[in-house]
């Protein structure tokens, strides 16, 4: 039987942000590296493209805010195909904490959010925060 995993197992961080021990396993979840941040200052442990955003949304949705909604309905729609991808980094929250590592300034409207509600099972909607 799979245990749930703890809301406090997933954490969101911003790749600029410095990075300490209570991250545990730093995952990278943009499509794109972080702009001017070289590898060992990102101390990325994992980099899971596969479930950033597409190419397609992401320039759709460009950051906007009023398209933040709509942009949440369409991720989760392109998350459903990536149930391997996401299986595995439930299987990694579920053993010990992981922090999801995105680029963007805006942390309200960031991808990880949605992609840490997905993994925690929580609907659309009912986001639980940054």
């Amino acid at each position: 039987m799979q245990h749930k995993i703890l809301p406090a197992n997933i954490a969101l961080k911003r790749a600029y942000d410095p990075p300490n021990e209570a991250d545990g396993l730093r995952v990278l979840v943009d499509r794109l590296w972080p702009r001017g941040l070289t590898k060992k200052a990102a101390a990325i442990d994992e980099w899971a493209k596969d479930v950033a955003p597409s190419t397609e949304l992401r320039k759709w949705y460009g950051h906007d805010p009023e398209r933040w909604t709509e942009f949440g309905r369409r991720y989760r729609a392109e998350l459903k195909s990536k149930g391997e991808a996401l299986e595995a980094l439930r299987s990694k929250a579920r053993a010990a904490p992981i922090t999801l590592i995105y680029a963007a300034h805006d942390s309200a409207h960031t991808h990880a959010l949605v992609l840490r509600d997905v993994l925690l099972g929580i609907s659309a909607g009912r986001h639980s925060g940054p």
